[in-house]
């Protein structure tokens, strides 16, 4: 049986109750380790998210500072708001396999199966990224 380390613990400070807690419940039916890399996202970190993948032209035409531009980084958002992200209201989590692998998709299949058997078990409604029809996101669960 796996559980959260302290910097997962402190990564879903400010995160929904609800969702903390199908988060706690997944890690301990789990077949795969997985830590917590981001909760509550900060609007530098919205900005920064937004940049990578886009000119300055890109990012001053939604309000981001240019200096977050990174247009030879691949795209990580596809918000057409950069702020209206549900990590800035605690509703979304992001959650990657321990130790971290992004490449082995199976991994994060595993996770996202713990995570819906435990909102299932909490009577908490979840989304998860890998389900999304385009633009999926592994990592990503956000609570409806």
């Amino acid at each position: 049986m796996y559980k959260l380390s302290n910097r997962s613990l402190q990564r879903l400070y400010g995160v929904n109750c609800s969702l903390t807690n199908v988060v706690k419940r997944a890690i301990q039916i789990t077949n795969q380790d997985f830590m917590v890399t981001e909760g509550v996202r900060s609007r530098e970190q919205c900005c920064i998210n937004y940049g990578k993948g886009r000119t300055a032209q890109q990012c001053s035409q939604k309000g981001i500072p240019v200096k977050y531009a990174q247009p030879d980084l691949s795209k990580v958002t596809w918000l057409n708001n950069p702020y209206a992200s549900k990590h800035v209201t605690g509703k979304a989590v992001d959650l990657v396999p321990y130790p971290v692998d992004w490449t082995d998709l199976n991994k994060f299949r595993t996770i996202a199966l713990a995570m819906k058997q435990a909102a299932a078990e909490l009577g908490v409604k979840i989304i998860w990224g890998g389900d999304w029809k385009t633009s999926k996101d592994y990592p990503h669960f956000e609570i409806l």
